[in-house]
């Protein structure tokens, strides 16, 4: 017996991280809107959402039921057979979940406990059957598949009834407000903030109330005969109070429905969700207790868990206080939430996921549709939707009031309203919806709906929700195998297998975390090269040279390291190096954002400077393809063990590298700091660079003609000098549109 009591600690202990990496995932549901539209300071938005969760636990009993018995009949099991089951589910979350949260993509912790619990249970039934002498036909007895198939459906369903009811109300909302939705507010104001707090007071008190752990029996009954009254009296209490809120101040109303919509939907997650964290481990124990008061503890089935049992306030608020935290201090939590902003922001910029052949081709279809419905809708119709979605107006606002936000206070009433009903409504039916699947799709349909998706940025958005959704059936394939494998494990190897499976999972968390830790730098220095938010002009230059100066000292870096690796033909390192490619192409790509961004503040009249500033796109971008060709030449040519330099080669080499990593150098610290380096040093080292390389060019001629060097090897020599030149030439182009930027300006003088 002292195995299963430890295996119950073991469960509430796993159950406490499972809740720091599940509410990591599932923050993006509640924090999407109000972070997304900058509704408020972020401290004010965490503090609602915080309460929204507090409230939310304590509606959350009811749902508890679905771990004991929505996915299998526990009267068929006995109780050593559950736990392990319980424990198969735990490890297995853990290790999903803490996955996702690291690559910052929304999955569903609903589906992946009803996986794993499908899997861990299968896992322990065959072994049942096989022990018994049944035939698989049986296997249906032990699996509550009436149950188990109509949460999968209402899950799947679940995403399209999102993604249409986002769409629907979002493109009837901005018919109704349009972009410049400021003074139709004062009009209708009142009416859409009546409609979306009667919402909220339904999903609070009248949907909220049925799982309620501290409401009694004859609250609830009163609830349910007079919901309508409470609906119309809500309404009209609102609309009103509303409505003198828009005409007699400056309150902005979406803002309060926004952040009130926000503690809704905490709370509706909660409510909805915390038996995905909390469910596993309290079925455990209460299956513990159950059979601590049998005869026989390890041999009677427990058909008492099939009983309702009703939980505790208690550990609702303590889980819920676990949330809380994670939810304030959690990073993965952030990087969870910027996946899908991102994906839904009204602007253009730096987009995180790539295009692929699937987005593609999904583009391409809905173009060529449109062009179909182009031609049959009058053009009168046409005009009048163009006018009612102009972004021009709702965009210039949004500005003037500091940083822009992804999208408008409009758009986040929408989600957060939209995806509290939805998932309210299913915590009504007892139905584990999945609260990820809702708000995403919500979220995308509402800014297809906004047209956000333009031409420039459809396939990489369309590519983004992609990977999410297969990350989503990676999600069900996944969670149901490692189940069943940890299940398995468990069952035969008994504690020896469970402090296996614990190491290993500590270990991959916290290499996780590590790798975690090092994207976020990379994606943080990125992100620091934007200029999104500059409106001054000689900011905007002076930020784009010190980040030029950055990207240059960068390419220098990698440059020096890869000749020198290329040298001793050192491949672990050539293969780092070839990783770092991408992420100085990124940089590249944002830097040349940032020069549009400043030719866009520069006047119109000043057409000198935005031809000056313009040139500097063409040399980084040259700059960037050269670095990547050589490097990506270099570490396929050792990658397939090709034969090395010869030492006449590697003296070459590294002498063209020690003058190139100077020129860049010395180049970079002068639009880092704005110091002028003697220029005609500069002259010389980009002329010595160019007759270097046809020196050596020439002596490369010769171990040709005597058989020294190999036909890849000679190949591989001239590709590297040619864009060495390039790299010399252009950085030296970047010196000059500096002294000519900067020429009325004055400039520390310094030595090279």
């Amino acid at each position: 017996m002292e195995f299963f009591y430890y295996s119950v600690i073991i469960l509430i202990a796993l159950s406490v991280f499972d809740l720091i990496v599940g509410v990591s995932n599932d923050a993006v549901n509640f924090l999407n809107s109000s972070v997304g539209s900058r509704v408020a300071p972020r401290h004010v938005i965490m503090i609602i959402a915080s309460l929204g969760i507090l409230a939310g636990v304590t509606f959350s009993s009811g749902m508890m039921e679905v771990a004991r018995k929505g996915i299998f009949h526990p009267r068929f099991f006995v109780m050593p057979e559950l736990i392990t089951i319980f424990l198969a589910v735990m490890l297995t979350d853990i290790l999903l979940l803490d996955l996702f949260n690291t690559f910052g993509l929304p999955t569903s912790t609903t589906v992946s406990i009803v996986f794993e619990l499908l899997g861990a249970a299968v896992a322990v039934s065959l072994v049942k059957i096989y022990s018994s002498g049944e035939g698989i036909t049986h296997l249906v007895d032990y699996i509550n598949t009436e149950k188990a198939f109509a949460i999968i459906m209402g899950i799947l369903l679940s995403v399209a009834v999102a993604f249409l009811s986002g769409i629907a109300v979002q493109f009837i909302s901005r018919l109704i407000f349009t972009f410049d939705y400021h003074s139709r507010l004062k009009r209708y104001g009142g009416v859409w903030g009546g409609i979306s707090l009667s919402v909220i007071t339904y999903i609070i008190l009248v949907k909220g109330a049925k799982g309620a752990s501290f409401m009694t029996p004859e609250t609830v009954t009163w609830i349910n005969k007079n919901t309508w009254i409470i609906l119309c009296v809500s309404l009209i209490f609102f609309t009103f109070v509303f409505q003198l809120i828009s005409v007699l101040t400056k309150i902005n109303v979406l803002k309060p429905v926004v952040l009130l919509g926000t503690f809704a939907l905490a709370m509706a997650f909660a409510a909805n969700d915390l038996v995905n964290f909390i469910g596993v481990p309290l079925a455990g124990m209460t299956a513990f207790k159950i059979a601590m008061t049998m005869d026989d503890p390890l041999h009677t089935p427990m058909a008492a868990l099939q009983a309702k049992i009703h939980t505790d306030t208690i550990p609702l608020l303590i889980a819920g206080l676990i949330m809380v935290a994670t939810l304030w201090f959690s990073r993965k939590a952030r990087t969870v939430t910027k996946t899908e902003i991102s994906l839904g922001r009204q602007d253009e910029g730096f987009e995180r996921f790539e295009s692929s052949v699937l987005s593609r081709i999904i583009v391409w279809m809905v173009y060529t549709l449109s062009g179909y419905a182009v031609k049959i809708i009058p053009v009168s119709i046409r005009r009048a939707f163009d006018r009612r979605f102009d972004t021009g107006a709702g965009t210039k606002l949004a500005v003037s009031g500091g940083q822009p936000p992804s999208f408008d206070l409009l758009r986040a009433s929408v989600n957060i309203i939209t995806a509290s009903a939805l998932v309210s409504f299913a915590t009504s039916l007892q139905l584990p919806l999945s609260t990820t699947y809702v708000t995403f799709m919500v979220a995308m349909g509402t800014s297809l709906a906004d047209r956000a998706w333009g031409r420039e940025s459809a396939v990489y958005r369309v590519a983004g929700v992609l990977t999410v959704i297969g990350g989503w059936f990676f999600t069900a394939l996944s969670a149901f195998s490692i189940s069943l494998v940890f299940a398995f494990i468990i069952y035969f190897t008994g504690m020896t297998g469970v402090l296996g499976l614990l190491f290993l999972i500590v270990i991959l968390v916290v290499n996780s975390y590590r790798w975690h830790f090092k994207k976020e730098e990379e994606t943080r220095r990125i992100e620091a090269f934007s200029l999104k938010d500059v409106t001054d002009v000689k900011t905007a230059v002076r930020t784009s040279f010190e980040q030029t100066g950055m990207f240059l000292q960068e390419i220098s870096d990698t440059l020096g390291l890869c000749l020198e690796s290329a040298i001793s033909e050192d491949r672990l390192t050539l293969k780092d190096i070839r990783g770092k490619t991408e992420k100085i192409q990124k940089w590249g790509t944002v830097i040349v954002a940032n020069i549009f961004q400043t030719l866009f503040l520069l006047n119109k009249q000043d057409i000198n400077r935005i031809q000056t500033y313009s040139h500097i796109i063409r040399s980084i971008q040259i700059i960037s393809e050269s670095h990547r060709d050589i490097i990506t030449r270099i570490y396929e040519h050792f990658a397939n063990y090709h034969s090395g330099f010869n030492k006449a080669q590697q003296e070459e080499l590294w002498k063209i590298k020690t003058h190139l990593t100077r020129l860049l150098w010395n180049v970079s610290i002068m639009l880092l700091f704005r110091k002028k380096v003697d220029y005609d040093y500069i002259s010389n080292q980009t002329n010595k660079i160019t007759c270097l390389v046809d020196t050596f060019d020439k002596h490369q001629i010769e171990r040709i003609q005597n058989a020294e060097s190999k036909t890849r090897l000679s190949i591989l020599f001239y590709g590297i000098m040619e864009n060495i030149v390039r790299i010399a030439e252009q950085t030296k182009n970047l010196l000059d549109i500096f002294r000519v930027s900067f020429q009325s300006e004055p400039i520390e003088k310094t030595s090279a």
